[in-house]
Parts: structure tokens; C-alpha cells; sequence
């Protein structure tokens, strides 16, 4: 690393820099529509890429793909660029991998029912209390047979199976009504036609491939599109929380480090919290206090920082604010509450600057070599490098084909699962044929390692403890699962048995969840 700084935005002779080694600390961008927030979003991930950081961003608007390429002097560039008495910089692109759900403008992004857990599933299904409930029965049944989920037929297959067999159901996991099964199966199909059928599914995304750096040492950018996603709030705030939790439950503990393993950007942040369950935004703010221990940092871009819960915008110590515009006497009061939360500057007034703050301009607070918050400054962010516009249809191309993970999600995968178990579809040649691609599957963490290693005596005794599972799903029980499962039969809560192996359980402790998802 050969600065440990960021040079964001200048204020005059001013130069106001992220420290790299406090990036993990979090951050926030704010600011209405066409003020300047996405440049400040691609100015910052070229930073960060330059310095050997990978970086991932939704593309809301459909134009941060420019940043995989070089930028181009124009009058208007050029004017800013004096006006900071900043030199022309060697116009380049960062190294980019694109992603889209659908697989049409990038590489197909997906996750698995079971890996996504009833919790976030519920949220993108936008279900009650006692819909999620039924949920979570259907996925504690999926365990204890080993039926894995793997895409919306197989849960579409379980919610089934819940229904047809509620009365043997009801003395040991609870009363499951046909209306609240019927409300999940139309849930199910609205999801499905929105888009969930592409995002669930098989292969799933390996986590090390957003955390890639090239052979120059700079940071793959990875930039998900969602123009279309974006007709989704609940599918797009379902995707960007699974990613959050599998960051979390993958990465190591590294404590502080001298710059983020991975900088991660929440557009449109207020889609994750609208309308979430109190127990999701819990976990979530949970989440945020302890991943920086795991070197990731977050960043929430989002128009007002109002827009983010108390709890979440409490650990965001890097703050852009753009301006913010004051029409009616609500607007006026939000505009108070913004310049409340940030570090005064005596020598101006910060309720009337936001309003003040002209294109591109901002007020900027970061934290210093402490981790405490500067005096906030108002500045101009400095302009990227890189292209200020998207690619084209033919650059998108050209750059999928020769990424480096060309091909290896393209091919959509359908092996023997919940569904083929349940219909009886499943013959004994297809069984056999999905116990040999589950064994010629390593977990992740042994491909990681190059190949899954011999079963050792600390392995048994962690089988003992934790339970085991065979390569088709087959779950043996251990010790600690029984203890636990007895704890929640006795909480007698389906929301505490959905939060013993849903998206959060790491916090938990769910040891033998985490070997069940890594299978």
C-alpha cells in the first residue's frame, strides 16, 4: 500500500482524505435526487479499487458500469478540475465483474432457498407473523428429512407437504391453517414473477469471487445491475441482506486492519429497512456493529440519513451529505434533524448550507487516525477517473466474456431436491447421479483450500457435538442441535425457532446451521 489515504474532496486548500486503515468503520452518502451522490459513489470505489480493495455497488440507475472504463476530459470536467487545482488525471477504468439476476447484462447472481433461510425469505415474501411461522415449519422439516430447497419449486413442494399433512403436524410444531398455506403458494407465484425464480437457485455465488484483486493489485469492482431489480424493492433488499449475511458468516475475525478486505455500497438503502420486522432490523443492526471486525465496510447511499434507523446510522462514522432541498415545512424540519446528527463547523451554519450546496458539492465529517468524527467541512468531491456514464452494450460484452469467472455461473444446475423427493419424481439413477455431483462438489471453504480434507478426530468429535450431514442432505443430530431444538420447542415461538437458522444464526451460535448451509 502506497498511501493510506483516500483524497475524496477539496475544500480550497483543504484536502479532505478517507484513512483507509478507518474505511471498515462505515459510511453513509446522502443527498437528494441529481446532486452528486453517484459520482461520490464511483469516486470512492475507484479509490478503494486503487488501493487493492474490492468493492461492490448496486447500479440503481444503470450508470456505475462506466466505472470499468476510462474516463474522457470534457469542458465541463475540465472546469471542476481547475476549480480544485487538481491535476488531469491518467484517465483509466477499474477492473470490473458485472452481475445481473436475470444474466442478461452480467453473471447470473444466485442464492439457495435453504442457504437464504425463512426469515429473509418471509421478508421478500412480505408474510405475517403466522404466514412466517408456517415457513419455518416447512424448513424445519426440509432439515430433519434432509430435503434441501434449492429453488422456488422445492419450497413451493414443502409449503405443500405443511398443508397436506397439518393435522399429524399440529400436537408437535403447531396449527398450520389452509389459508395461511394458500397465502404463502400466491406469495410464492408473485415472487417467482418478479424475478425470484432467476435469483433462487443453483450454482450459488461463491463469496470469494467479489473479493478479487487483479494482477496489478487493484480491487474487481463488482456492480450488480438493478434497473430492473429495482421494480422489486422487496426482491432487491432480499439480495443485497443475503450478500450481507453471507459476508458475515464467511469472512474470518481479522479485528482492525490496515485497509477493508471488501467495501460494500447499499444504494437505496431505505428499501432494507421499509417495512422489516423489528427482529430483522435487530439482526441487522447486529450485523453492522460486528462485521467491521471481519474487515468489510459498509456504505449506505440513501437521500436522507433519516431514511436509516437510529441504531444503523449511530455506527456510520464517515458522512457525505449533499445538498438537501426544503420545500414544505416537513422538509424544513428534516433538513434540522440531517444537521443535528453531524459534527458543527463554527465557522458556518449547517442547516442552511444543506440547502445551500451546490451540484457535486457536499458536507463531509471523517474520521480521524481515532476513529473520531472531523469538524464537518463543505467541499467539492474531486472527480473519478473513470467514466462518468455506463458502458455500452457491446464494453458490457466484451467485458463478460473475458472476466475471469466467465462461464461458471451461466449454466443453471437442477439436481434431485426437496421437490423430486416429495413427488416421487426422483429415480434411483437421478439419485445416484446427485449423490456424485454433491460428493464431486467440495464445501467452500475446502475449495478455498484447494480440496476437502480426510475427516479427522477433531471432525468426529465436532459430528458428535454439531450433528453431520450425508452428501444427498441426510441430517444426523448432534448434541447441541437436540439442546437446542428442545430450547425452542420451549420458547414455543416460531419466530425464535426461524431465528435459530435463518440469516442471522451465526449470532446465534448456530454452529451445526452454518456446516448444514456450507454443505
Amino acid at each position: 500500500m502506497t498511501d493510506s489515504t483516500l483524497s475524496l474532496a477539496k475544500a480550497g486548500e483543504l484536502e479532505l482524505s478517507l484513512l483507509l486503515s478507518r474505511a471498515n468503520r462505515h459510511g453513509c452518502v446522502t443527498g437528494a435526487t441529481g446532486t452528486g451522490k453517484t459520482v461520490t459513489l464511483e469516486r470512492l470505489a475507484e479509490l478503494f479499487s486503487n488501493q487493492g480493495v474490492p468493492v461492490f455497488l448496486a447500479d440503481v440507475k444503470g450508470d456505475l458500469s462506466g466505472i470499468a472504463a476510462p474516463g474522457a476530459p470534457n469542458p465541463k470536467l475540465q472546469e471542476r478540475l481547475d476549480q480544485l487545482g487538481v491535476p488531469t488525471p491518467t484517465w483509466r477504468g477499474c477492473p470490473a465483474l458485472l452481475w445481473d439476476i436475470w444474466g442478461e447484462s452480467g453473471h447470473p447472481l444466485r442464492a439457495t432457498p435453504a442457504d437464504m433461510g425463512p426469515l429473509l425469505l418471509s421478508r421478500a415474501l412480505n408474510l405475517n407473523d403466522t404466514q412466517s411461522g408456517v415457513l419455518s415449519i416447512a424448513f424445519k422439516l426440509a432439515d430433519d428429512h434432509g430435503w434441501e430447497a434449492l429453488d422456488l419449486k422445492d419450497v413451493r413442494a414443502l409449503v405443500q407437504y405443511v398443508g397436506e399433512h397439518a393435522a399429524e403436524l399440529k400436537n408437535t410444531l403447531g396449527n398450520v391453517s389452509s389459508a395461511s398455506v394458500g397465502a404463502i403458494m400466491r406469495a410464492l407465484l408473485q415472487l417467482e414473477e418478479q424475478g425470484g425464480d432467476a435469483l433462487l437457485g443453483e450454482p450459488m455465488l461463491d463469496i470469494a469471487d467479489l473479493m478479487r484483486v487483479d494482477s496489478q493489485g487493484r480491487g474487481f469492482v463488482s456492480i450488480l445491475r438493478a434497473e430492473r431489480l429495482m421494480q422489486s424493492p422487496r426482491l432487491y433488499a432480499t439480495c443485497l441482506l443475503w450478500l450481507l449475511s453471507e459476508l458475515f458468516e464467511t469472512l474470518p475475525e481479522v479485528g482492525d486492519v490496515d485497509k477493508p478486505k471488501l467495501v460494500f455500497f447499499f444504494d437505496e438503502a431505505h428499501l432494507l429497512f421499509d417495512a422489516a420486522p423489528p427482529v430483522l432490523l435487530e439482526k441487522i443492526e447486529q450485523v453492522v456493529r460486528l462485521i467491521r471486525s471481519k474487515g468489510v465496510g459498509l456504505y449506505f447511499a440513501t437521500q436522507s440519513p433519516l431514511d436509516i434507523p437510529d441504531g444503523v446510522l449511530g455506527q456510520l462514522g464517515n458522512r457525505v451529505q449533499h445538498a438537501l432541498r426544503a420545500f414544505t415545512k416537513r422538509d424544513q424540519r428534516a433538513v434540522q434533524a440531517v444537521a443535528e446528527t453531524m459534527r458543527p463547523n463554527p465557522d458556518f451554519d449547517l442547516e442552511r448550507a444543506i440547502q445551500e450546496l451546490a451540484v457535486g458539492e457536499a458536507l463531509i465529517s471523517l474520521l480521524d487516525d481515532k476513529g473520531v468524527p472531523g469538524v464537518t467541512q463543505r467541499a467539492f468531491v474531486v472527480p473519478p477517473a473513470t467514466r462518468l456514464g455506463p458502458l455500452t452494450e457491446a464494453e458490457r460484452s466484451a467485458l463478460i466474456a473475458g472476466s475471469p469467472i466467465a462461464g461458471r455461473y451461466e449454466q443453471r444446475s437442477d439436481r434431485a431436491s426437496a421437490y423430486e423427493a416429495l413427488s416421487g419424481n426422483a429415480t434411483p439413477s437421478e439419485d445416484a447421479d446427485a449423490d456424485s455431483e454433491a460428493e464431486e462438489q467440495p464445501t467452500r471453504s475446502a475449495r478455498k483450500r484447494g480440496s476437502a480434507p480426510e475427516p479427522t478426530a477433531g471432525d468426529m468429535v465436532k459430528d458428535v457435538l454439531f450433528g453431520s450431514t450425508g452428501p444427498r442432505g441426510g441430517r444426523r443430530e448432534g448434541l447441541v442441535e437436540a439442546l437446542a431444538k428442545s430450547a425452542a420447542r420451549s420458547m414455543g415461538s416460531s419466530f425464535a425457532r426461524e431465528l435459530s437458522r435463518g440469516i442471522f444464526d451465526t449470532l446465534l451460535g448456530g454452529a451445526s446451521s452454518r456446516k448444514r448451509r456450507r454443505r
